[in-house]
């Protein structure tokens, strides 16, 4: 088990832009941004360059998020009201579908099979939370969220293609501006370039980028869909991000998740690792490359532990980051 640390200020203010990319499948995605087919081949991330740009544009963001860690752990310990005690969290979902091309705008039948897999994932009804190890079972968690569709809007976009600089997020820059992040849950979905599966904004962040970005073709369980990432776990993974949970390996070698019930990892998982895979960390524990928040195929992951729920809790709690959802 990993000790919880709150002076690494590095690890508490990333966030998140994930790349999915499959190590033994070579597969043909989303055209790039000058219109050439994109070839996924592992899943990596790029939170530095999201974070360097966003800090450098609002210098008060450091300050903000160590806040918002502060007042995670104080919940952690007992400190602040669980908001998960007594009940489901409903949150309403909107879906920006910003598209360029008939296969990008996707249909109402695939946006729902998303917020069905989400419900899935976060209530732990999905059908492969069988496969848990027995080392794991008694930290499975059911989160204790539930997703609405609140309403899908459609805009059709001359861009072939969105980066990590938000731009989908703005109709100035041919995206779809978005709706009062207090209260939603903000889901754009697109054409994404050099390989981008999706990224998603820490709490503590300008409410006018706040949310999810997914790409068109690995939203949801329905459509036309890259194989590797035809699940929807590319938005339980984001939603994650947003939720204010790390990458299961805390993005250093041996890294820390401030999470204590998930085992230290060495680095990314990719693909479908055989269990038990053992870490090199000090003490060879079984990591658990099952879990969201690590970059395994859609199909090898399938499971939140108490210590995410946990951290989840405080982003929606009294004082929270995200208390107006919780209400």
């Amino acid at each position: 088990m990993k000790k919880i640390s709150t002076s690494l200020v590095a690890l508490l203010i990333f966030l998140a832009s994930c790349q999915k990319e499959n190590l033994n499948n070579t597969v043909p995605a989303s055209d790039d941004a000058d219109g050439t087919p994109t070839v996924i081949t592992k899943r990596t991330c790029g939170s530095n360059d999201v974070l360097q740009e966003q800090l450098a544009a609002d210098p008060s963001l450091a300050k903000r998020m160590d806040e918002i860690e502060n007042y995670t752990q104080r919940a952690i310990r007992g400190e602040v009201p669980n908001a998960l005690v007594n009940g489901v969290i409903t949150i309403p979902v909107v879906v920006h579908v910003v598209y360029n091309t008939t296969a990008q705008n996707i249909s109402d039948a695939q946006v729902q099979s998303q917020i069905d897999v989400l419900n899935e994932d976060y209530g732990n009804t999905n059908s492969d939370k069988s496969k848990v190890p027995s080392s794991f079972q008694s930290v499975d968690a059911t989160v204790g969220i539930k997703f609405t569709l609140d309403r899908i809007i459609r805009k059709q976009t001359a861009k072939k293609s969105f980066s990590t600089n938000d731009g989908v997020k703005k109709s100035k820059t041919g995206g779809d501006d978005a709706i009062d992040a207090t209260t939603y849950l903000n889901m754009w979905v697109c054409n994404l370039s050099n390989g981008l599966l999706g990224y998603a904004q820490f709490p503590g962040g300008s409410t006018a980028t706040d949310g999810v970005v997914i790409l068109y073709d690995a939203f949801g369980k329905t459509g036309n869909l890259i194989p590797a990432y035809n699940l929807g776990r590319s938005a339980t993974h984001e939603v994650g991000h947003w939720m204010n949970l790390r990458h299961i390996w805390g993005d250093a070698t041996c890294g820390n998740d401030l999470v204590d019930d998930t085992p230290a990892a060495n680095a990314a998982n990719y693909g479908c690792p055989s269990y038990p895979h053992i870490s090199t960390c000090t003490g060879n524990p079984t990591e658990m490359t099952m879990n969201y928040m690590d970059y395994t195929d859609d199909a090898c992951m399938y499971m939140f532990s108490d210590g995410q729920k946990a951290r989840i809790s405080a982003v929606f709690a009294s004082g929270g980051p995200r208390a107006k959802m919780g209400m």
